[in-house]
């Protein structure tokens, strides 16, 4: 999909934030169980609109009538999905919101999906590669750096390597120690 292509919903596919994913029906009403894809469930509260997004397809706009949360994961009741084969139809979607509705972070913190994609190089501008994802440690997160070979490489995000990062720009700049890349 083309980041400039609306589609009939009127948001772009890029532009979405997902929150949660369908893994199966539950109960004889329609309901669905997903995945929480979110550090912040009470994002559900007051929430009446989402986007079902299945893999590879066109966002459309779905009407939340209820959810709660049950066992680590949440029940997600939409209107207009009434049986259980109705809501079958909703298993392996992913569930988003507007990237304009997603929780305001602080400026030092980012969603993932905002270092994915971001090119890093050290402050000697040495190009080490771009990030793929981030790896949750204990307290300590890792970004994943795929450099040109392939190869990933483990950047942990502490103040004293990560010297400049700007999503906007999609620039990391790192000050490693020695070593760290050849790990």
């Amino acid at each position: 999909m083309s980041g400039e292509a609306k589609n009939d919903a009127g948001v772009e596919a890029e532009s979405l934030v997902v929150v949660a994913h369908a893994t199966r029906t539950r109960g004889l009403k329609g309901e669905v169980v997903a995945d929480l894809l979110t550090d912040f469930p009470e994002r559900f509260q007051g929430l009446s609109r989402l986007f079902a997004v299945a893999s590879g397809g066109e966002p459309w706009p779905v009407q939340l009538e209820n959810h709660w949360f049950q066992k680590g994961r949440v029940v997600l009741k939409f209107t207009g999905f009434d049986t259980v084969e109705a809501a079958s139809a909703l298993v392996g979607h992913d569930f988003a919101v507007p990237e304009a509705e997603s929780v305001r972070l602080t400026d030092d913190e980012y969603y993932d999906w905002e270092l994915e994609g971001c090119k890093v190089e050290t402050i000697t501008g040495q190009q080490v590669g771009i990030v793929k994802g981030v790896m949750r440690t204990g307290g300590v997160h890792l970004l994943v750096v795929v450099n040109d070979e392939q190869k990933d490489s483990l950047v942990p995000m502490v103040n004293s390597i990560i010297v400049k990062l700007d999503t906007k720009q999609q620039l990391i700049v790192i000050d490693p120690p020695e070593g760290l890349l050849e790990l």
